[in-house]
């Protein structure tokens, strides 16, 4: 790399965004990913004024823990802006957050969307990161982003399937020739998994957990599939007891974890049934031979690959950093000249 374009890079703000339901993670150009944070703001209302109090890790500490006067917000749900006032307070703050020149920034954003994004949804988006100071705002669709992360030809006229499980949201797609053949988007992701986690613990313990416990749960023995021996790990967890009123510790093992999650999972299963039962023939047999790629934090519980490789009876594998994919086939876009066909304005 010359001088000139080493400068270039340092200087540069351009940046792309994956704006997740679960976390945010930001690309800079040259750079590669500098901030990867939960998207999670914390407000605060004093004598009918409301101020902004955490952004990303520091708030989601306070969640399930705020008083009255503080609330816990995650403008993001179902892989959508939920509240597009606080998506906006929390992308500038992430803008500033990574910005280290004392240059006026005007950044170029790369921002990716879930494919079944609406224009209205769209156009949300795009004028939170307008609004948050950017000079040129572009959108990538997220399960394009996953595979570009991931190395999937999709430059080629090849048929690739990637499946990216996310927080909010599944997306399914079918990929060649720098389009997307055929997509589908599941509103299920790790959030209805920590739900019914959630649910689960209720209904059969009488104990009432949090947010920040299921998804613990979820990530230390969360399944996919039932353990061979019916039992498998155990973990300690504590709650409220619904029948007492106080605060209780029980045992919960693997395979009520997985009963728990059978749901979400088989719902999962049939998005990419369907996807593989739309797809063209030719791109399908591309497939027999590529297989399935598995990107997203979702793909990261156990045994996911193997229940989509039974159902489908196809090769499934889990991309090597499942987590940042999207983030990084994003930054790639950006800074790709060959990527910049997939990237849109509306």
């Amino acid at each position: 790399m010359s001088l000139f374009n080493r400068l270039f890079s340092f200087l540069s703000q351009d940046m792309a965004i994956d704006l997740g339901t679960a976390n945010t993670l930001v690309y800079v150009r040259g750079r590669g990913i500098v901030l990867n944070e939960p998207s999670v703001v914390a407000i605060e209302t004093i004598r009918g004024t409301t101020t902004v109090k955490a952004v990303g890790s520091e708030a989601k500490l306070m969640m399930g823990k705020t008083p009255g006067n503080v609330e816990c917000i995650r403008p993001l749900r179902d892989g959508v802006i939920a509240d597009i006032d606080i998506a906006e307070k929390m992308i500038k703050y992430f803008i500033a957050k990574v910005h280290t020149s004392r240059l006026p920034r005007f950044p170029e954003i790369v921002i990716c969307v879930p494919s079944g994004s609406t224009s209205v949804e769209k156009r949300a988006i795009r004028d939170a990161a307008n609004n948050a100071g950017a000079s040129q705002v572009y959108l990538i669709e997220e399960p394009m982003a996953a595979a570009i992360g991931a190395g999937m030809p999709v430059t080629e006229p090849i048929g690739s399937m990637v499946v990216d499980i996310g927080g909010g949201t599944t997306e399914v797609a079918v990929l060649s020739l720098r389009g997307l053949a055929y997509t589908t988007s599941v509103r299920v992701g790790g959030d209805k998994m920590d739900e019914a986690i959630v649910s689960y613990v209720r209904r059969n313990h009488n104990l009432l957990i949090g947010e920040m416990t299921a998804e613990r749960i979820k990530k230390e023995i969360g399944t996919a599939k039932p353990p061979a021996d019916g039992i498998g790990m155990t973990l300690e967890i504590k709650g409220r007891d619904l029948m007492n009123g106080v605060p209780k510790e029980i045992t919960i093992n693997q395979a009520q974890i997985a009963d728990a999650l059978a749901e979400p999972v088989a719902t999962i299963v049939e998005g990419v049934r369907a996807a593989l039962e739309n797809t063209q023939p030719e791109l399908a047999a591309d497939i027999v031979d590529q297989g399935i790629v598995l990107t997203g934090g979702g793909a990261l519980l156990r045994d996911i690959d193997v229940v989509l490789r039974e159902a489908t009876g196809l090769p499934v594998t889990v991309a090597e950093d499942p987590l940042t994919c999207v983030a990084i086939g994003t930054g790639r876009a950006l800074e790709d000249p060959m990527y910049r066909g997939v990237l849109t304005t509306a």
